[in-house]
């Protein structure tokens, strides 16, 4: 009997998931349907707002390029510049960055600002930003948007209207879109659905978009952030030790006035992830920092997943009666709640039925991330070892 009750506790862990979690695995939360939505005229050259792009960058030379581009080629109808703080890169970032420009005839709307070291208490992608804010400033300019992103996403032409348009509309002090993954190795096409799956999971983005909702989120790759309202809440100084500063950065923006999160098939990362280590090196920089580095938090977050995404298949497959029976509802319960994920990443809904096996992997990468902090090897990206115990994260 109480083997039978046991095997019922992941049926209903997915029951409340998928009923009561924000609708997070219907992937309803999209620029396009946001878009459509709106009731407000399109943008005109007259009311556009100016908007000044800020993309730190260190080590990209293979991949800004295409970056650069896609933004100059924005059919925004207000003004558009970029500023390029090149973060102490070695292989020809900010050489590219100018080409790029220079090719489709921009150059002159394009700043690139030699980074310097990053000072003690800062992370190094902030630090960036910071400097990029700096030189806009120094520069008389008071754009009414700045978009944070990143220097290996690409944009189609409409994106930056599109955000804006929806920005205005709600009035909101961010907004934000998940770039679409690379999702052409194996290993892409294994664990990037699930990457964006865990993550509306752990931030349902219809609790993020309501106002009367404490979550906050946002996508580090592509952030339009209101300007005054970044300054209200103290500028980018109270975030310096996040090592998660995409979602840090969201919360002191909820503080200040509606935020807005959503999916796109109009915003992509260009950074390839051939194999899983290469892919699990993107989530163990920051697992733990996810976790406040509590030790407790990850022994429970362990076994939350053990419980929500192994047992069902340990049930299905060596249980017997009620309890197998349970195990396969679990399971197939899990795999309908990872089909649109799927869907979206235009992958096989049949693939659904791994996903205890991408969990399992995902929980790897979580342990390591907890044991490469605890070596002092914690938030490594290119040559840094960044990640702190301050519980700045957990802003």
């Amino acid at each position: 009997m109480i083997a039978a009750l046991a095997a019922l506790v992941p049926v209903a862990v997915w029951a409340y998931l998928i009923a009561a979690r924000g609708g997070f695995w219907l992937c309803r939360e999209r620029d396009d349907a946001a878009f459509a939505r709106l009731r407000e005229p399109p943008l005109t050259t007259a009311g556009a707002p100016d908007v000044i792009a800020v993309m730190p960058a260190r080590d990209e030379a293979a991949v800004i390029a295409a970056s650069v581009t896609s933004l100059l080629r924005q059919d925004y109808p207000g003004r558009l510049s970029l500023v390029i703080v090149d973060d102490e890169s070695a292989d020809g970032t900010a050489a590219a960055a100018r080409a790029a420009a220079a090719a489709v005839g921009q150059a002159d709307r394009v700043q690139v600002v030699t980074g310097s070291a990053t000072p003690g208490g800062w992370t190094g992608k902030l630090w960036a930003m910071r400097q990029g804010l700096a030189a806009l400033e120094a520069g008389g300019n008071s754009p009414e948007f700045v978009l944070f992103t990143d220097a290996d996403i690409a944009y189609a032409p409409q994106t930056l209207r599109r955000l804006v348009a929806i920005a205005r509309s709600r009035d909101a002090a961010l907004a934000s879109l998940m770039a679409k993954l690379r999702c052409v190795s194996l290993a892409e096409r294994l664990l990037a659905p699930a990457f964006v799956f865990f993550f509306q999971k752990l931030y349902p983005f219809a609790w993020v978009n309501d106002s009367r909702s404490k979550t906050a989120a946002a996508a580090g790759g592509c952030m339009l952030v209101r300007r005054q309202a970044l300054a209200a809440a103290g500028g980018l100084e109270t975030l310096r030790g996040a090592l998660i500063d995409d979602c840090a950065l969201a919360a002191a923006m909820k503080r200040q006035g509606p935020i807005w999160l959503g999916l796109t098939d109009d915003v992509t990362s260009l950074r390839a992830h051939p194999d899983v280590a290469d892919f699990g090196a993107m989530i163990v920089r920051s697992a733990y920092a996810q976790l406040r580095y509590s030790p407790l938090l990850l022994i429970g977050a362990v076994a939350g997943m053990v419980v929500t995404y192994l047992a069902p298949p340990l049930l299905a497959v060596f249980a017997d009666g009620a309890e197998r029976a349970a195990g396969l509802i679990a399971w197939a319960l899990m795999a309908l709640a990872f089909t649109p994920m799927l869907r979206f990443y235009r992958q096989p809904a049949a693939a659904g039925v791994a996903l205890p096996v991408i969990a399992a992997v995902y929980t790897v990468f979580t342990i390591e991330s907890a044991l490469q902090h605890w070596r002092g090897r914690g938030g490594h990206w290119k040559g840094r070892y960044q990640a702190s115990t301050s519980g700045m994260d957990s802003a």
